[in-house]
């Protein structure tokens, strides 16, 4: 019988102690009253959960758009919850580390799996310098890409990490790739109730693994070869995404990148994402890559670097074809970024000033 949102694994444990259904319940009115802010945060979220209500209200990160609060089915995360589980050959009584904030869905499901699955799940505080005990084994843990980067020398007492929210860099991936903790980059959204695809970025004999996608999921492309998502068990509604895949088969995708963000140069598109990973380890600051108005060519191709100094060596650019070389390099003090850090690109170019 699959589990429902009503019930509390026989397994599952918080921090070292059993919860009943009730005394999570109580559990939730003492963060709330008087927790850390990231307990109360929690709290608020264990009291929705445990309502009577068959939907929770979740807000979405604003990376790719304005935030809003999107309305989500228990039921769907539980199933989400079950799909990983599946997808992870995760078992009840397996320890689970929490260190993402409850108040967006990667967060809330770490929660949600613990109960469902009936995980042992220890929380720490959310950070980018985590502090967790490295003499205990965890078998399951979701990081953002600046938490993993800097915690690199202690997760080897973590069998198995997946990594969303943000892109994460080649510099990143390269230096995992001797960690004995096997890491996963996610691909979801807070509709699909975080991760609907998953790819292997260390352990793998493939150089540019594809995402492949958890059981119940089926993919396919619309005219502009974006990525739509059919998840029955996840969303009632069929998902037209904005991003631009290939696909490889059933179960495999290829991300190229965002349809929004394409550049047509003089007739030719170009992905900034790519061009972006091109040029991860030649820029120490933070940049990406935009277009301004050009009358020749439509749309020129800029860098937009987070500097005090648009001066780069034009060795910078030697792995780039010409199309993909910027045309112009604008620096900006400080970017704009969403609550949880990630780069808003259009109000950042709005902060151009020319």
């Amino acid at each position: 019988m699959t589990p429902t949102y009503k019930n509390v694994h026989l397994k599952f444990k918080f921090n070292g102690f059993h919860y009943t259904r009730e005394y999570l319940l109580e559990l939730a009115y003492d963060f709330v009253k008087e927790g850390k802010s990231y307990e109360r945060e929690i709290g608020d979220f264990l009291f929705q959960w445990l309502d009577d209500s068959e939907t929770i209200r979740v807000k979405t990160s604003g990376s790719t758009g304005t935030p809003k609060v999107v309305e989500l089915s228990k039921q769907a995360m539980v199933n989400s919850a079950l799909a990983t589980g599946d997808f992870f050959k995760l078992n009840p009584g397996d320890a689970a580390l929490m260190c993402l904030p409850a108040t967006y869905i990667a967060g809330k499901m770490m929660l949600v799996r613990s109960i469902i699955l009936g995980l042992e799940l220890d929380v720490v505080e959310p950070s980018s310098a985590l502090k967790f005990d490295r003499n205990k084994v965890y078998d399951f843990c979701a990081m953002v890409p600046m938490q993993l980067e800097k915690v690199l020398d202690k997760v080897d007492n973590i069998k198995t990490l997946i990594v969303g929210g943000a892109p994460t860099s080649n510099n990143l991936k390269a230096s995992i790739q001797e960690l004995k903790t096997h890491v996963f980059e996610t691909y979801g959204m807070t509709e699909t109730v975080t991760h609907i695809a998953l790819k292997p970025i260390n352990h793998t004999s493939v150089a540019k693994p594809n995402f492949k996608v958890l059981p119940g999921v089926a993919i396919s492309q619309d005219h502009r070869d974006c990525l739509v998502i059919e998840a029955p068990k996840l969303c009632q509604e069929k998902i037209i995404t904005n991003d631009i895949v290939k696909i490889h088969s059933k179960s495999e995708f290829e991300w190229l990148g965002r349809f929004d963000n394409v550049i047509n140069s003089g007739g030719v598109k170009l992905f900034p994402e790519q061009i972006e990973a091109k040029l991860q380890n030649k820029i120490k600051d933070r940049f990406f890559i935009a277009s301004e108005p050009n009358e020749v060519l439509g749309e020129q191709l800029i860098l937009v670097v987070e500097s005090e100094t648009n001066d780069l060596n034009s060795e910078v650019f030697s792995e780039l074809d010409k199309f993909e070389t910027p045309k112009a390099v604008y620096a900006l003090k400080e970017f704009v970024e969403t609550s949880s850090g990630k780069i808003q690109r259009k109000k950042t170019l709005q902060s151009i000033k020319k």
